[in-house]
């Protein structure tokens, strides 16, 4: 279960597939997979889950904290893998990294501190900015720990950094488009079911506006984004397809070690920085992992 199947979800699903098939589970000969994307709010999530539970699964694999959080009190005892969650043990799902307990183990996403490292990639894109804000959602509680990494590291960075608290596709049009009215402004956007799912939004946003802006996945780069900077998802979903090999054979989620990320990649949009008229330093774009021209 996850957010709504942008191009980048579906690349990430079909990764978690293939490595199934690597393991000798194949769908329709000896594993059932039904899956559901979601883009709008709690209760459609909700709905999702009942109905994945009417099919009796023998594991739920989950990607984004809004989705586990809404699942995990519904599951019972149902494992439980996630692909992609932001601290997991901050955010409360698991007990310990090492020792997780319970029915819930998984991959983690990324933790407080990436959010300094964001705003650090955004001002080294473009080294002009001196505003930044910050597209998130203020109650997630790994936000609240990317912001105050993010004000942490404004000073040193020389930039004035201000929260933009979103839940749907009117309130980020709002909050971009309002920021934008004075000049030297940049954006980041915050990983979050509620950002996957209005991705092509914001990438519109951005160019309209010309807004520098960095995202949290190269998926986002390959549709159109400036620029980003954050884990390899494939990397991720191919070891939960692991994760759950090991379960359907017989091993317990509480003994399943929480890992965390262990790629990163560094991606930018060349046309998307001339659309927006930014010339990118030559020595940042050395250190990409990919350049799309």
């Amino acid at each position: 279960m996850g957010t709504a199947a942008t191009g980048q979800g579906e690349t990430y699903l079909t990764s978690f597939l293939q490595r199934l098939e690597e393991l000798r589970w194949v769908q329709g000969r000896n594993i059932s997979i039904n899956v559901r994307w979601w883009a709008a709010g709690p209760e459609q999530m909700r709905t999702a889950v009942a109905e994945q539970l009417a099919f009796s699964p023998d594991v739920f694999v989950v990607w984004s904290n809004i989705a586990l959080e809404l699942l995990k009190p519904m599951a019972g005892a149902v494992p439980i893998v996630f692909a992609g969650v932001g601290d997991p043990l901050g955010s409360g799902f698991v007990t310990s990294l090492a020792r997780p307990g319970g029915n819930i183990t998984g991959f983690a996403s990324f933790d407080g501190p990436m959010g300094g490292k964001w705003l650090e990639v955004l001002k080294e894109t473009a080294p002009h900015l001196k505003r930044v804000m910050a597209i998130m959602h203020a109650e997630t509680p790994v936000h609240q720990a990317f912001w105050n990494s993010i004000k942490d590291a404004a000073p040193r960075l020389g930039v004035e950094v201000t929260p933009g608290g979103v839940h749907d596709a009117a309130e980020i049009e709002t909050a971009v488009s309002s920021f934008a009215m004075k000049e030297n402004g940049g954006i980041v956007i915050l990983p979050h079911a509620i950002t996957r799912a209005h991705e092509k939004l914001t990438i519109a946003l951005e160019l309209r506006h010309r807004l520098p802006a960095v995202y949290p996945s190269e998926g986002s780069v390959n549709a159109g984004g400036l620029a980003s900077y954050g884990v390899d998802f494939r990397d991720n979903f191919r070891k939960t397809a692991e994760y759950v090999d090991r379960i359907l054979r017989g091993e317990k989620p509480s003994d399943l070690p929480v890992q965390q990320p262990t790629k990163f990649k560094l991606a930018f949009n060349l046309k998307t920085a001339k659309a927006i008229g930014l010339e990118i330093p030559p020595t940042l774009l050395a250190r990409a992992d990919e350049v799309i021209e």
